[in-house]
Order: structure tokens, then C-alpha cells, then sequence
């Protein structure tokens, strides 16, 4: 099977500052992996690499088009990395005002996407909007609402629906729980997990949290100080870790 995204050999420097160092993988379509570690381990650096939101310094990122073309990043027109930003690619943001447009109607917010790959029609733009509210459990009379009078878990599942509308084959998505209530993250939770394995995403995860990447990955990888130390299926690592900084990661863990 071709890989949906190659990842070769990644780095990124501030000066002499390490973001992240030599990262290579590849991510087959469909699966999900969970990039893991503490706060400046490396890993929101390395997420805004591969979604094209920051420039590496070395390094290559290929994405396995529809067409079947191999292409990277860095060979792509800026026509061609915005059209691919917008269709098959999604980001989904830690805080929701990053990813939505705060200044329009929720079902602006959807349909804005849909109107950037062509779609013109206002009926079926409204019709599919109040679609993907409804898939992300917000009512359907909150459509012309402004995301401002949203609570921070109605917000998120907005941004899930602007991203997802146009059927993405890869989502980015950087804490994607961060920041909200308990009883909050876990209704979120279980809405990106069903919504992962209904569409058959891939998905790239970035969080400090073992029992997300559990939930919703199939493979992890442990960073630390901009490396990558272990990688593994997800239920590998957590039950045998091999490294000391995982193995200090899931002992913390299950010592709360």
C-alpha cells in the first residue's frame, strides 16, 4: 500500500534551538497517530511542519495525491498547497477561534469551505451545513448563530465540522480536547473517534494526554527534546514502553 503521507527525515531550528530533529515516518490511509510528550517536547512543531504551517529547515513531507501523484510540499505551486489545504487536508486547532471565522454565522463557518472548492448553490450549501451541525450534536437552530455565543465544546465541534465537510482524506489536529471541561472532552472524544472510523481518516494527533492518544490512535510516537525516541502500535508502547522517558510518561500516569 502506497503511504497517504512520507515524512523524511524533518527538522526544524530557532537559531541553535531545537524544534523538532530528523523525524521520518510514513502514514497510511486511515490510520491514526498520536504524537505524544511533555509541553516543548517538540511536537506542535513538528504538526505545523507536516500540515504546511511552518517552513521546515530540512527535510521533505510527499502526500500521495488523488491522482496518485507523489508530490512534496515544498515542489507544490501555492495554488496547489491552498487547494490541497482546503479539500483533502483538515486542522483542527487546540483553541477553536483559531480555526473558525469568529465574525460570521456557524453555518457560514461550514459553508465558507464548501464555497472554496467551487460550491455556488446557497440552498444546498445551507442544506449541507445544517447536515454537519447536526453530525457534530449541535442543533440545527443554532445555525445562524455567531460561534461567540458558543461554549468552548460546541466551538470545537463547529471547527470539526468546517474541517470535515470536504471530505478530507488527512486531519491534522493539535490538542484537540486542550482546555475543556472533563465531562466535555470525553463527549468529544467519542464524536471524533466515530467520526474518524465512519469517514476512514487519517489522522495526525498531537497531545500531552496518554489516555486521548489511547482512545483515538493506532499508533504513537514519543517525542523529547525535538526527537523522537520510541514509536510503536499505541497499545505496545503504553503496556511495554522501552524508553525511560515513556516509561516515566506512563508510570505518572497511572500514579494519578
Amino acid at each position: 500500500m502506497t503511504p497517504l503521507l512520507s515524512v523524511e527525515a524533518i527538522s526544524k531550528f530557532y537559531g541553535t534551538r531545537v524544534g523538532c530533529e530528523g523525524v521520518s515516518f510514513d502514514l497510511y490511509p486511515g490510520e491514526v497517530l498520536a504524537i505524544v510528550g511533555e509541553s516543548g517536547s517538540g511536537k506542535t512543531t513538528l504538526l505545523r511542519c507536516l500540515s504546511g504551517h511552518l517552513q521546515a529547515t530540512s527535510g521533505k513531507v510527499r502526500y500521495t495525491m488523488r491522482d496518485g501523484r507523489h508530490l512534496a510540499l515544498d515542489d507544490m505551486s501555492e495554488a496547489e498547497r491552498r487547494l490541497l489545504m482546503r479539500t483533502d487536508w483538515g486542522f483542527v486547532h487546540q483553541d477553536a477561534r483559531d480555526g473558525l471565522r469568529m465574525g460570521v454565522s456557524a453555518g457560514a463557518n461550514v459553508g465558507e469551505r464548501m464555497m472554496a472548492v467551487g460550491e455556488r448553490h446557497y440552498g444546498r450549501i445551507r442544506a449541507t451545513a445544517v447536515d454537519w451541525l447536526k453530525r457534530v450534536e449541535i442543533p440545527e437552530d443554532r445555525v445562524d448563530d455567531s460561534p461567540w455565543s458558543y461554549s468552548g465544546g460546541m466551538r470545537q465541534r463547529l471547527q470539526i465540522a468546517r474541517n470535515l465537510v470536504t471530505s478530507p482524506r488527512l486531519v491534522f489536529m493539535d490538542e484537540p480536547t486542550g482546555g475543556l471541561d472533563v465531562s466535555v472532552q470525553a463527549r468529544l472524544l467519542d464524536l471524533i473517534r466515530g467520526l474518524v472510523s465512519k469517514l476512514d481518516l487519517a489522522a495526525i494527533v498531537v497531545t500531552h494526554d496518554l489516555a486521548v492518544a489511547r482512545l483515538l490512535s493506532t499508533r504513537m510516537m514519543v517525542m523529547q527534546q525535538g526527537q523522537v525516541i520510541e514509536t510503536g502500535l499505541t497499545d505496545q508502547v503504553l503496556e511495554d514502553p522501552q524508553a525511560p522517558y515513556t516509561q516515566l510518561l506512563v508510570s505518572s500516569v497511572l500514579q494519578v
